[in-house]
């Protein structure tokens, strides 16, 4: 059977979606609902890979905009990858892989950044990819490391954590959910950023609003309140698998008071009560994976997670 592969267009955001909504490593940031939040930011070249005039997977990947011989999958989002319902194992996956690098490269593009879906959000095992990227010689250029708890396993909570659930409660801390909370989570996440790293966050609080009201089921603000005013929080990212802390932000009253601690217990419980596999707390890294963050990794750690790497390749298109 051929397999024929062909440019994403704006007539095809329906199909893509229905088609990502079977595919066993998407999320909701793999949907066009969610790429094209980001409007003409980047300059898409997403793939469609069709059999036999059917969809076997996606592509999503934009042109990398700072360097415009380089395609990512996809700068937009924090993984990209191949997305299919289950059908491309071993020799298939390595010949699909081996036509979008044919395809970018008779589009004069000379290098190709493969962002890898951490296996944690896998409906079943699917790293054909992986295996299809060492066949054809990509290189690994990047490893970010995050904690992720096994929600399934017999987990546990150092000491430490369990004292700041203890002293946050005996503050009087109130742990609140709900999108009517963003604007003051946003206020305190930008004074955070601020003070720490003189830096804002990666979304202005327009987008995630946008972004919260397309995916109500998805996306999750919870805060901490002290006599009704926000003092810390986290934005949740929700998939079928997993929940993962996308933004966590503590004002210094929240340092004092613990606050987080008893955000994340909630959080976990949460994830637990909705059946989820896995609770994420997001990276520890900063200089494109190699600087570690170790005080802040220890404290996610602490929470009883262990090390996930979120893996970046670098496939050459120059023969």
């Amino acid at each position: 059977m051929t397999i024929n592969i062909r440019k994403f267009t704006e007539n095809d955001s329906k199909i893509w979606d229905d088609f990502c909504n079977h595919c066993i490593q998407a999320t909701f940031l793999h949907t066009r609902l969610f790429i094209s939040y980001h409007g003409g930011r980047f300059i898409d070249y997403s793939l469609i890979i069709e059999e036999e005039n059917k969809i076997v997977a996606l592509f999503p990947a934009a042109v990398n905009p700072s360097d415009s011989s380089e395609i990512i999958s996809h700068p937009g989002i924090t993984y990209g990858g191949i997305l299919h319902p289950g059908n491309l194992h071993g020799d298939k996956m390595i010949k699909v892989l081996l036509l979008i690098k044919k395809y970018y490269e008779l589009e004069n593009f000379s290098k190709m950044v493969y962002k890898v879906i951490p296996y944690f959000y896998h409906q079943s095992a699917s790293q054909d990819d992986l295996y299809a990227l060492f066949r054809l010689n990509a290189k690994r250029i990047r490893c970010d490391l995050t904690s992720t708890i096994d929600l399934q396993s017999n987990f546990k909570m150092s000491e430490r954590r369990r004292r700041g659930i203890k002293k946050s409660i005996k503050n009087g801390i109130v742990i609140a959910e709900g999108n009517q909370y963003l604007s003051d989570l946003w206020i305190v996440l930008n004074e955070n950023l601020s003070r720490k790293h003189d830096t804002s966050p990666a979304h202005k609080i327009n987008e995630i609003k946008v972004l919260c009201d397309r995916f109500p089921k998805n996306i999750l603000c919870v805060c901490a309140l002290l006599n009704e005013k926000v003092i810390a929080g986290i934005l949740l990212f929700i998939s079928s698998t997993a929940y993962h802390s996308q933004y966590t932000a503590s004002s210094e009253l929240g340092y004092e008071t613990s606050a987080l601690d008893l955000i994340f217990e909630f959080c976990i419980k949460i994830a637990q009560q909705n059946n989820k596999k896995w609770f994420d707390f997001g990276i520890s890294n900063e200089n494109k994976g190699l600087t570690l963050n170790d005080g802040l990794y220890q404290f996610k750690s602490e929470f009883g997670g262990g090390g996930i790497v979120h893996e970046f390749y670098e496939l050459n298109l120059i023969q």
